[in-house]
């Protein structure tokens, strides 16, 4: 079984970090590219007991304008 999750990247300091939107699981790595395989780990570890609910719906996601 797969599923697709929405996963957003920011870069704090020194570190990269992944979050996975549907479920807060997040993870961090020294590069893009590791901190998504890191967060796939945990991912699958996360699931490992229990099976997805509701992670294969649309994830909206958008930016905005504030002026300050």
């Amino acid at each position: 079984m797969s599923i697709k999750v929405t996963v957003v990247v920011q870069k704090e300091e020194n570190w990269y970090i992944a979050k996975c939107i549907e479920n807060s699981v997040a993870s961090q790595g020294n590069t893009i590219e590791e901190s998504i395989d890191n967060l796939r780990e945990a991912l699958e570890l996360y699931y490992e007991d229990a099976p997805p609910e509701g992670v294969n719906t649309p994830t909206f996601i958008t930016t905005m304008e504030l002026a300050l």
